[in-house]
């Protein structure tokens, strides 16, 4: 939580100056210029903020982002309804946790890679996308709304995330998630960590997009490639060395496309990839293969007594 776009959020609702949002919390002016430049807030101070603010669970600065509480609600139930359809047309055979939104953190995820990328969300809910989301499935009227939100940039564009999200989280899930919690590993505290809660940025990547709706779409995606080579360049070398053997390649989730990584996710759920292991698995096991036969080889030839005399041929070790 932003204690920053808290105290801003409580500043433009309530319409007050510094020192009076002071008296309303009983605290001094210089403690909300101090929170203001994101000093730690306490969890009753902030629970004390969400009460006067009528917030909720929501993120303020998601509320801030949508211009006003009010805007978000519209925002929540449109990001919720786009989820729920992305998890229905998800064919991954995995769950995408995070399209679930237990964690009640989809919102502010969806609305900051969106700023990430430079588009410029609306201080007012698109009035083409009023709609009474509860009933759109019980009015049978599911395919003709998603078409007709798909026709607005906003929605077309989070739902299209949403899809790749599934895709990517689909091979995290198939892959990676049980090598970032084996603990022989020793991943816990690395920057490995970032790449679950950081799926999101990364399915907003793998994407088309209108780069004047979006204008910093090529500077997010170098950034978030660079970095996920890294953190996952971390977890295959942490694997390695312990000799945990590896069944995909797993640069492939910085560098497949969605839809690939998602049949390849896919193909896994359903077993096909069973008796698949990686190569680096069969080059270890080759290289520790040669580096037993050089330990064990010269006892023989000491042995049968040949180990001075023997000269290595190497025109015989050449291709013809």
């Amino acid at each position: 939580m932003h204690t920053e776009d808290l105290v801003q959020l409580a500043l433009k609702t309530l319409s007050c100056s510094q020192k009076e949002l002071a008296v309303r919390l009983g605290v001094s002016p210089t403690q909300i210029s101090k929170w203001k430049n994101k000093e730690h807030m306490s969890h009753e101070m902030e629970e004390k903020f969400r009460k006067i603010l009528a917030i909720g669970d929501k993120d303020p600065s998601f509320v801030l982002w949508a211009g006003s509480l009010q805007e978000a609600n519209k925002w929540e139930k449109l990001i919720h309804f786009l989820a729920e359809i992305a998890i229905e047309n998800a064919e991954t055979g995995y769950n995408t946790y995070s399209l679930n939104d237990e964690l009640r953190l989809l919102c502010w995820e969806t609305f900051h890679v969106l700023r990430e990328i430079g588009v410029d969300i609306p201080k007012k809910f698109p009035d083409e996308l009023e709609t009474d989301f509860n009933n759109v499935f019980t009015d049978g009227l599911g395919d003709e709304v998603t078409v007709f939100l798909e026709k607005n940039p906003y929605s077309a564009l989070i739902y299209k995330i949403y899809i790749s999200l599934n895709d990517v989280y689909g091979f995290y899930a198939a892959y990676i998630a049980e090598l970032i919690d084996d603990d022989d590993l020793e991943l816990v505290g690395t920057a490995a960590d970032n790449i679950e809660p950081c799926l999101i940025d990364l399915a907003a990547c793998k994407i088309d997009v209108d780069e004047a709706f979006a204008p910093k779409f090529r500077e997010h995606r170098h950034k978030v490639l660079k970095d996920y080579e890294e953190w996952i360049n971390i977890v295959k070398d942490r694997a390695f060395r312990t000799g945990v053997p590896l069944r995909a390649e797993l640069l492939g989730l910085v560098f497949d496309s969605h839809d690939d990584l998602g049949h390849e996710a896919e193909a896994e759920s359903l077993g096909f990839n069973a008796s698949r292991i990686h190569p680096d698995i069969y080059i270890n096991e080759l290289l520790m293969g040669m580096r037993t036969i050089h330990q064990i080889l010269p006892v023989i030839m000491k042995k049968l007594g040949i180990y001075d005399e023997f000269k290595l041929d190497t025109s015989e070790l050449h291709v013809r």
